[in-house]
């Protein structure tokens, strides 16, 4: 089992997303859509998956610097423990920070901050390619000799502080705990796209650390969410790749190489003064609309009961990658699955012509993947063969009905 405390806190993320969810309905709070709710957690599930590979970079080059370079050893006491949950805060200071101010670095860390809402599924709203570019920070840990097991627990408890910050059911906190601690009103300023409040308000736990270092910013008027450019997407994968894809194109239209590579390293926005130089983020215009795209109520019931399915299996093989360490092939066709699954939803969400093919071939790929990792072929467990079939004829026939409804003008109201 993962030694993430992110991965096991998972079951109660939900039971607080719902408690969220539940107290909004009953104070007509509009802070939820469903397929902005789906977007935000399906990145949270592909960053899991894609993380189950990167963390032989990331804790693997940790742990070799721990065991081949360390100054002297810490022994794993509470002292040592709440020592490197501070000192893991500092260096998430300053990752984070360089994740908006590093345009390859914002890359990454954009994905975080594409939603137009701000609620606790935002919190799930995680890069698959930030920690590429931002595992090195925590180095200077491991040269003074905290245990890579330290490191994995702080590094979970540090973003499980994290997750309740992201709401707007809670204003202020007491003054003493608003001057020391990252709260929801310090983080609603970070989300914001508001010129004022664009690269503010770094802290993971501390928000001392702004305070010390001018990033600091307090809540004033209501912030606006998302980014500058928004990402008009309900796709994970293109949400993990699109700031990417803007900047092969601006590297393109830069005709120098030295700006070419200053560009990669230079703030998000930046380009040569000849080109028009920096472009600075701009007001909110007049009449702003968030990007909201929808399916139809029988599309949306559709998704939902798949996407149980698909959390259910995500969690299953979160909490046996065990199973899978001596075959990786076999573990990448288990994350592609689930990760092409998140795409088919964004597809079935954004009514693209494509969808519907993309999904029935998926609903058959998920029970001949679950029959033969299972054993199905071999033993031919009936049970397991007989639920397999009805999972698979029902979507076909659910999605086919939905998919009819879904050509048509929506008229209806939307769920």
């Amino acid at each position: 089992m993962s030694l993430d405390p992110t991965v096991i806190a998972i079951p109660v993320y939900f039971l607080l997303i719902g408690i969220e969810l539940i107290a909004h309905r009953i104070h007509q709070t509009k802070s939820y859509r469903l397929n902005d709710a789906v977007t935000n957690i399906n990145c949270g599930v592909t960053s899991q998956v894609t993380g189950a590979f990167l963390k032989v970079l990331t804790i693997g080059f940790y742990t070799f610097l721990y065991e081949t370079y360390r100054f002297t050893t810490l022994e794993n006491t509470w002292v040592v423990w709440i020592l490197a949950f501070v000192a893991y805060d500092f260096f998430y200071y300053w990752a984070h920070r360089m994740s908006h101010q590093v345009n390859l670095f914002w890359g990454g860390h954009s994905v975080h901050h594409q939603s137009e809402e701000y609620n606790l599924s935002v919190a799930l709203r995680q890069s698959s390619t930030q920690t590429i570019w931002t595992f090195f920070f925590y180095s200077p840990m491991a040269l003074l000799g905290i245990d890579p097991i330290v490191l994995v627990s702080v590094s979970g408890f540090n973003l499980l502080y994290q997750f309740w910050i992201h709401t707007e059911s809670i204003d202020r906190l007491p003054k003493w705990f608003e001057a020391v601690f990252n709260t929801p009103s310090h983080h609603r300023v970070h989300h914001a796209r508001n010129p004022k409040y664009i690269d503010k308000n770094h802290a993971g736990t501390f928000i001392i650390w702004d305070k010390l270092f001018g990033t600091f910013k307090a809540e004033e008027e209501k912030p606006t969410y998302g980014i500058t450019k928004n990402l008009n997407s309900w796709n994970p994968v293109w949400a993990n790749i699109s700031h990417y894809n803007d900047m092969l194109k601006d590297m393109r239209s830069i005709p120098k190489l030295k700006d070419k590579l200053r560009y990669i390293v230079e703030k998000p926005g930046w380009l040569p003064a000849y080109m028009g130089g920096y472009r600075a983020p701009h007001e909110i215009e007049p009449g702003y609309r968030k990007f909201d795209q929808k399916a139809t109520i029988s599309m949306n019931y559709y998704v939902i009961f798949q996407y149980v399915v698909l959390l259910t299996g995500t969690a299953l093989f979160l909490f046996n990658m065990n199973l899978f360490d001596e075959n990786f092939i076999e573990k990448g066709i288990v994350a592609g699955l689930i990760i092409y699954s998140t795409v088919t939803f964004g597809a079935l969400f954004e009514r693209r012509n494509w969808a519907a093919i993309g999904e029935g071939l998926r609903v058959f790929l998920v029970p001949t993947a679950v029959l033969y990792f299972f054993g199905g072929f071999e033993s031919f467990n009936a049970l397991l063969v007989g639920v397999s079939s009805v999972y698979l004829i029902g979507s076909l026939f659910w999605l086919i009905k939905a998919n009819q409804v879904s050509l048509q003008p929506i008229a209806q109201e939307h769920a």
